[in-house]
């Protein structure tokens, strides 16, 4: 019997995932291209021979998505494998017809053929959308772990920008990792947090070699997921966060609905923020579709470092990139306590911005007049820079996760809105780790 020649469809994350787990040494399969869509700068590369294992001693190429059709019909191709997150199902099902009208099946690999089984009890976060709050409700399930005496690691889902063959396993315990393994903006987010808590956190591009090594100094593992992804570990608890900022993306987007489905405990984010209806409307969704999770609701209060860097001020309002682009969300902490702590204006950044910080609002018209904190490589990491700086503004409220006055030079007054999980009632991440038995 031939082998199947497989393409798979990604974003430097969930496709190479796949590929390690279920085609890297599957004698009936032959991988013959990845193709990249999302982050920038991530096709023209390849995945590289030492990473790819032996059925494959050359690599494999990656390519822009929108070649798709040519590369199906030039390596004979007979199934698409869809690996990245985040997207309405009307998009993956658009590709999917793409695919079929091409003559080639499309295939969604499930959590049985992907999900590693660590040697140590998994906690997993995950959410419907990218911008839901898993990061902060990472960080409580970590403060409460950590309190009752259990050491936790965590693993953040891949953010590979850079050199794979160096990202193989990366671990994060001071700010100087982050200078070490050269972290773009969008890695700095995600694992700066943890390590202010006096954390450690992994990363990379080998999750089963990652997480062989997270065990050895490790009570619990917690996966801290990335957009609306599922666990790459099989999960003896999980938390799945849901936005009422965004109602009705809970069913609607994958593979955020099936992150819902799979949820032990659901939470319903931003309540303090969010309209009652809307509150209402996600809870009514998650009862639908899983009516056996827990639902814990929370607020996120924020935290502003000076709030005389917004009252009276005409401000530019910078959030998380990543949380406006894919995410759709428009707005974010930043333009919360812009609007709170009285603003005079939020000034467009739009006239302003240059070269790949223009691009990003080229292909995502809808942000707006907020400020992504676009970071994907040290150019577009001093394009925002730039951007920054030739606005014509009083001040800066950075509402990334991150202090960005620490990374990038801004010649303005600037402040940091932070925000944290606070939930409300009696049902809690800390009354559900007990009732488990895990603490």
């Amino acid at each position: 019997m031939s082998k199947k020649n497989v393409l798979i469809m990604g974003a430097a994350g969930r496709d190479f995932h796949n590929f390690n787990v279920y085609y890297r040494d599957n004698e009936d399969y032959n991988v013959v291209a990845f193709t990249a869509t999302q982050i920038p700068n991530i096709d023209g590369r390849e995945y590289p021979a030492e990473l790819a294992g032996k059925l494959y001693p050359n690599g494999i190429k990656i390519y822009e998505e929108s070649k798709m059709i040519d590369l199906i019909k030039e390596f004979d191709v007979h199934e698409v494998v869809f690996s990245y997150s985040d997207v309405p199902f009307e998009y993956v099902m658009t590709k999917a017809s793409m695919v079929n009208a091409a003559g080639v099946s499309f295939r969604l690999l499930g959590g049985a053929e992907t999900q590693i089984k660590s040697t140590k009890p998994v906690i997993s976060v995950l959410a419907v959308r990218t911008g839901c709050g898993k990061s902060q409700t990472s960080r409580k399930l970590v403060k409460i772990l950590r309190e009752a005496g259990k050491k936790v690691v965590a693993i953040r889902h891949p953010m590979p920008y850079g050199d794979l063959v160096k990202q193989k396993v990366q671990r994060f315990a001071t700010l100087e990792d982050l200078k070490t393994h050269e972290c773009t903006i969008e890695e700095i987010e995600e694992y700066e947090p943890h390590i202010a808590l006096g954390g450690i956190i992994y990363a990379g591009v080998d999750y089963e070699a990652i997480l062989r090594e997270a065990e050895k100094e490790a009570d619990i593992i917690l996966w801290d997921g990335g957009n609306n992804d599922m666990s790459f570990y099989k999960s003896d608890l999980t938390f799945t966060v849901v936005d009422p900022h965004r109602p009705g993306h809970e069913l609607y987007y994958y593979p955020g609905n099936t992150s819902l489905r799979m949820a032990d405990v659901a939470v319903v984010n931003k309540i303090d923020s969010a309209d009652a209806e809307d509150i209402l409307e996600v809870i009514h969704n998650i009862r639908e579709v899983n009516p056996n999770a827990q639902i814990i609701e929370g607020a996120s209060p924020l935290n502003v470092d000076d709030l005389s860097v917004i009252k009276g001020k005409r401000v530019l309002v910078v959030e998380d990139g990543p949380t406006l682009t894919h995410g759709e969300m428009t707005y974010g902490a930043g333009t919360v306590a812009a609007e709170k702590y009285g603003a005079t204006e939020i000034i467009d950044p739009r006239p302003y911005t240059v070269k790949s910080i223009t691009e990003t609002f080229e292909k995502y018209p809808n942000i707006g007049i907020l400020l992504p904190a676009m970071g994907y490589g040290e150019q577009q990491m001093k394009d925002l820079e730039e951007t920054i700086n030739k606005v014509d503004c009083d001040s800066v409220v950075i509402g990334t996760p991150i202090d960005l006055g620490r990374i990038l030079k801004i010649n303005k007054p600037n402040t940091r809105v932070q925000y944290e999980l606070q939930e409300i009632g009696s049902v809690t991440l800390e009354s559900v780790l007990k009732e488990k038995g895990i603490i």
